[in-house]
């Protein structure tokens, strides 16, 4: 039985009132939802108590959810509604991964980011870091990542195209070095 098919039999499950089989949904989804927060919000902290409250939302809402996209592109979507909406509350001078240096001298062992690739995240909008994210460590197609951005497929295949070329273009200046060491020649 294939990931999707397996999802889709706890889902029904838990719509017919075994919410006990939730327990399975959120031990597959919790490290991937945990970490697709702590990209989006920059916090540990505020990845943990995003990730619970994404799930309480689809718990309250799995009545709703319909078959026609994948259980995954549904969660994800709340996640970014939910992340988009805490961003939202922030104030307007915050910088996303403001608060980067703080966060790896106390994360210790957890989930913590390279420096570089803390400043290439930070260089792209909050839309091109979901895009980026989902794509690239989620592995989701473009289809799936319209769902949850709520973009034509199209739309999300352009911006992915452009954020390709965008990152490429800082490489070539010498903004953004993959591993590679700094050269002082201008």
């Amino acid at each position: 039985m294939r990931e999707e098919e397996r999802l889709a039999v706890i889902v029904e499950q838990v719509q017919q009132g075994e919410v006990q089989a939730y327990s399975l949904i959120i031990e597959h989804f919790q490290r991937p939802i945990y970490l697709y927060c702590y990209y989006l919000l920059g916090s540990r902290e505020e990845a943990e108590d995003a990730a619970q409250d994404i799930f309480l939302k689809a718990l309250e809402h799995i009545g709703s959810f319909r078959q026609t996209v994948s259980f995954s592109a549904w969660l994800y979507r709340i996640a970014r509604n939910h992340c988009t909406d805490l961003l939202k509350k922030r104030s307007k001078g915050f910088r996303l991964f403001a608060m980067y240096r703080q966060q790896a001298e106390t994360e210790g062992s957890g989930p913590a980011l390279t420096d570089k690739v803390h400043e290439l995240l930070a260089r792209l909008t909050a839309e091109e870091r979901q895009i980026l994210l989902l794509r690239a460590l989620e592995h989701y197609n473009f289809e799936q990542i319209a769902v949850i951005v709520g973009m034509n497929p199209a739309r999300v295949r352009k911006k992915y195209e452009r954020l390709r070329d965008k990152l490429g273009r800082q490489k070539k200046k010498g903004e953004i070095r993959f591993g590679e060491p700094r050269s002082d020649r201008g």
